[in-house]
């Protein structure tokens, strides 16, 4: 993966496959302490201790379609290559949180990528998953709760394409605002 934010679009997946029906993203961009981090909860079916014990391992896999899983493996590897790392906490029954770390500054940092994107394509395919959103740049920070959205909205769906567009510019502007 070249850019954190399809990291972050591969677990928040993970987290809709695992049942979760709330799922809170949490971006931080501190250049002053020289760290970018984020952090998915969620309220899914969480990991056994076994599998929570192996699964950086990229042959532990959840899935029956296939044997591997790599998407934590190659997380952990982006985090360490800059001096960061990952951290996984997991309980059957009650959900998961990541949390990954990247030293800021450092040439093996992949970049942020496009967050704007990808959260409008996590609302706009899940639908009844609900979304929280954080992105803190410095002092300033964007905050998203697709349960006001649905409140607004009353039944509209986020498909709808004016709705969708409307969704795409509102977190377009939202993140521009960031690094203003």
């Amino acid at each position: 993966m070249k850019e954190i934010s399809l990291h972050i679009l591969d677990i928040m997946q993970n987290s809709v496959t695992a049942n979760a029906d709330l799922i809170e993203l949490i971006v931080i961009e501190d250049e002053e302490n020289d760290i970018l981090s984020f952090s998915v909860k969620d309220n899914g079916k969480g990991m056994s201790e076994e599998l929570l014990a192996s699964v950086t391992d990229p042959f532990t896999t959840g899935r029956t379609t296939r044997k591997v899983g790599l998407g934590i493996p190659l997380l952990k590897h982006a985090c360490e290559l800059t001096g960061g790392g990952i951290s996984i906490k997991s309980k059957l029954g009650e959900g998961t949180l990541i949390t990954a770390s990247f030293v800021y500054s450092n040439i093996d940092r992949q970049p942020l990528g496009n967050m704007s994107e990808t959260m409008h394509q996590l609302i706009t395919s899940f639908e009844d998953v609900d979304f929280i959103y954080s992105h803190k740049v410095g002092d300033k920070e964007f905050f998203v709760d697709t349960r006001e959205f649905k409140k607004i909205l009353g039944g509209v769906s986020f498909k709808e394409n004016s709705v969708s567009l409307w969704i795409l510019e509102y977190l377009k502007e939202g993140e521009a605002e960031l690094y203003n």
